[in-house]
């Protein structure tokens, strides 16, 4: 397998080596490339697991969770003859309240491939929709106030340590993506800004399990139901920055 590896690379890297400037600026005008760009993002998704908010709200010592994650991700695009795809990688936090005290905390990570057509018959501009798969794990923090609680009698009390401790669960679920992008290109850089907007939605509910995944009884269910906006850049072959 290592083996197999390298001989791709190799092939890969002989193969950009061996492109004339000129035949690299020429595919980048035409939306031709043949080597993928490095993809970067930086964002915010919005998603409500109203299952689980509904019952936390039974418990006075929890905060809801928030419904905002700022999200960070990379990845690569390729684009050839207006046929768009990309493969990214991304991941978000958000904490709602104090960190010190009563507060909630989301925490993702995901990834998936979207196929995609650019829609301008532009050397500068692209807008392209997008549908892809992925896949997505929540983890759902709840930290209590322990503020009243005395310092000695934490220090010294097992039973007050364990009844002090945040509660975490988990979910994970198979999506879809459905999304639009538009980007400003030069022909001078094998490079984009641009901004990506997508729709996540997963293929069916789920039910939230314990910090180590495992099965509880009448836990609540929740499907995945995501609007995100990101603002993307890209640039440089995966092999290295383009000259």
């Amino acid at each position: 397998m290592k083996q197999m590896m390298m001989m791709v690379l190799t092939a890969f890297t002989l193969s950009a080596q061996a492109q004339k400037p000129d035949e690299k600026k020429d595919h980048w005008k035409h939306g031709k490339g043949n080597a993928p760009v490095m993809m970067r993002s930086i964002g915010v998704s919005f998603q409500q697991f109203d299952a689980l908010n509904s019952r936390i709200a039974g418990f006075t010592q929890y905060k809801a969770l928030p419904n905002q994650v700022w999200t960070i991700g990379g990845g690569s695009m390729h684009s050839y003859k207006n046929f768009v795809s990309q493969f990214n990688i991304a991941g978000g936090n958000s904490l709602t309240g104090k960190p010190d005290k009563k507060s909630s905390a989301m925490r993702y990570v995901g990834g998936g491939f979207d196929f995609g057509y650019d829609l301008l018959p532009s050397d500068k501009l692209m807008l392209y929709p997008l549908v892809g798969i992925g896949a997505e794990i929540y983890s759902a923090k709840f930290y209590k106030d322990v503020t009243a609680v005395d310092f000695d009698v934490a220090a010294t009390s097992s039973t007050v340590q364990n009844s002090n401790r945040s509660v975490k669960f988990n979910n994970s679920f198979a999506t879809y993506r459905l999304g639009l992008g538009f980007s400003i290109k030069t022909p001078k850089h094998p490079g984009s800004i641009g901004l990506q907007a997508r729709y996540t939605g997963s293929f069916s509910d789920r039910s939230w399990k314990t910090s180590e995944n495992q099965t509880l009884a009448n836990a609540p269910k929740d499907g995945l139901s995501s609007f995100a906006v990101s603002l993307v850049f890209t640039g440089g072959g995966m092999m290295g920055r383009h000259k």
